[in-house]
């Protein structure tokens, strides 16, 4: 840890941007591989699958007991927000005016939320909401040994994994377990949606994404106002353009949740008005799917970037100016339909910046952070944890954290989701983290112990160039076991008998007693009245 500290403005080395820029690139990569149509291949219907509910699962009743009407708004704050220039300690004002000479905020552009923190007077729309108890700043938020890169730190953000490589998100493992028949069964309504992001792991499961996915909110808004992905009309009279128009029909038509995207939107309408920003874009659209009684509980929207590594006093503002102003027109909008108290928002961003300025008058990538919490449920106002010590730097020069961000998670799992803290073992990879006070209180805990709840794994193997499906039975259970084509036709049973306890393998093509063409397959096991999917693959 540092206490003496030279505090003048750093350069950025040669070495250091070629990384950034790398980065950047590999990002932008993956991200754009999976913006060229619409993620979350999950709300696929296939064939003449009939979308019904299932009987549940152990687990997912201990999920399903404890669901609410509560519905969750996440804000990613794409690129690393600048926590200090966000919620000023003027508490240190001197440190914190000595640490950034040229960006800080002068003490009149400041709006006291208590005698220790502020806001720039710009953010002031957040100043009514600070007043009527609907907003809670949790302090330096991080997580040990910070990695500084946008494209790791977004994915352990995403993943709840910081040591090492999970392909599977927090939200994604929630869905997974509760719907895990979702590929040939999806549920009425999408479980997510997400506007922007495209490439982060949040819901993110094994097999598929679990929400209905879109690139920007013009992208949302048209399947909203038109029920459909694809424009049908707009096309060329050619061979190209016939092509176009299969591709595009076929596309809609597998596409389940379209039409109950678009319903929900004409059912409503705004009545509040919001800006032309992207956050409100975004925002706006979000308050008539939930008004418009669409039933998905989880939305996560991007305002970005936050990655200010110069000229950030005008950059920044304007964000910020964009989430006050939307947050304000956001819960204006709900609470004329008084739905206001069942709508929790959450800011969140891979990391922080340096507690000192660059040359450039930026930040460039550091550690702690705030998020922020907005909503009527929040019961009150006020500051969660501990503020980092202005003075104290880790090895890499950056504010050390305070608190978890997965103690956040776990929060607002069991207090505004309700669920079992077993359950939430399950979904935050087994790993306990201390319990925060949101201020949230959930009255719909279940008495029921779900401790000794287990999974029923599956899982396609791959090897001799064969494959096989690989069940591993914790009870004696009669199993019915099938395969699909990717268009949801059945092809055969290729097990049906009673299992005894312990791992059992398929050979799919031995057992189906037929030539399989190369490609992707679905195969679905029927135990007990539940019903589990994954996809394997024909080589």
């Amino acid at each position: 840890m540092c206490t003496n500290h030279n505090f003048k403005k750093k350069e950025a080395t040669k070495d250091q941007k070629l990384i950034h820029d790398q980065e950047h690139a590999e990002w932008s990569r993956r991200s754009f591989i999976q913006a060229l149509g619409l993620a979350g291949g999950g709300s696929i219907m296939l064939g003449n699958a009939a979308v019904t509910a299932s009987k549940p699962s152990p687990l997912s009743v201990a999920l399903a007991e404890s669901e609410t009407d509560r519905i969750m708004v996440i804000i990613r704050l794409k690129g690393g927000n600048d926590g200090l220039n966000t919620i000023v300690p003027i508490y240190d004002y001197a440190t914190y005016a000595n640490l950034r000479p040229t960006i800080r905020h002068q003490q009149s552009e400041l709006t006291n939320l208590n005698a220790d923190f502020a806001i720039p007077n710009y953010m002031s729309s957040l100043e009514a909401m600070w007043g009527e108890g609907q907003m809670k700043v949790v302090h330096g938020v991080g997580y040990p040994q910070q990695n500084l890169s946008h494209f790791r730190s977004s994915d352990i953000w995403a993943s709840a994994a910081d040591t090492v490589i999970e392909p599977t998100g927090w939200w994604g493992r929630y869905y997974e377990h509760l719907y895990p028949d979702y590929l040939i069964n999806p549920p009425e309504v999408p479980p997510a949606i997400q506007i922007g992001s495209i490439g982060n792991l949040v819901f993110e499961g094994q097999e598929t994404n679990y929400a209905f996915s879109v690139a920007n909110p013009q992208q949302l808004e048209s399947v909203a106002q038109n029920g459909q992905i694809h424009d049908l009309l707009d096309i060329p009279e050619c061979v190209y353009g016939d092509k176009l128009f299969f591709m595009r029909s076929t596309t809609n038509t597998t596409f389940t949740y379209a039409g109950v995207i678009n319903d929900a939107y004409m059912n409503s309408t705004n009545q509040a008005t919001y800006s032309d920003e992207d956050l409100a874009s975004q925002m706006s659209i979000v308050a008539r799917m939930i008004k418009g009684g669409l039933g998905t509980k989880v939305y996560m929207v991007t305002l970005g970037s936050f990655d200010t590594h110069a000229n950030q006093p005008d950059e920044h503002r304007a964000l910020l100016e964009d989430l006050s102003d939307t947050l304000q027109s956001f819960y204006t909008d709900l609470e004329a339909a008084e739905m206001q108290n069942d709508v929790l928002c959450m800011t969140i961003s891979e990391f922080g910046r340096r507690p000192y300025e660059n040359g450039s008058n930026g930040t460039d990538h550091g550690a702690a952070s705030p998020v922020l919490l907005f909503g009527p449920g929040l019961n009150g106002n006020g500051f969660v944890g501990t503020h980092p010590d202005l003075l104290t730097w880790d090895s890499h020069d950056n504010l050390i954290p305070t608190a978890d961000f997965r103690s956040v998670y776990s929060s607002v799992l069991t207090n505004w989701f309700c669920l079992d803290p077993t359950v939430i073992d399950l979904i935050l990879l087994n790993e306990n983290y201390p319990e925060l006070d949101l201020g949230i209180n959930c009255d719909s805990l279940s008495n029921t112990d779900f401790g000794n709840v287990t999974t029923f794994v599956h899982a396609p193997v791959y090897k001799n160039n064969r494959v096989y499906i690989e069940m591993n039975m914790t009870n004696t259970s009669h199993i019915d076991l099938k395969l699909y084509d990717i268009m949801g036709k059945e092809l055969g049973t290729l097990k049906n008998e009673v299992l005894f306890p312990g791992v059992h393998s398929v050979d799919v093509k031995a057992a189906l007693g037929s030539r399989l063409s190369f490609g992707q397959y679905i195969y679905r096991i029927s135990m007990g009245g539940q019903f589990y999917s994954k996809s394997l693959l024909i080589k």
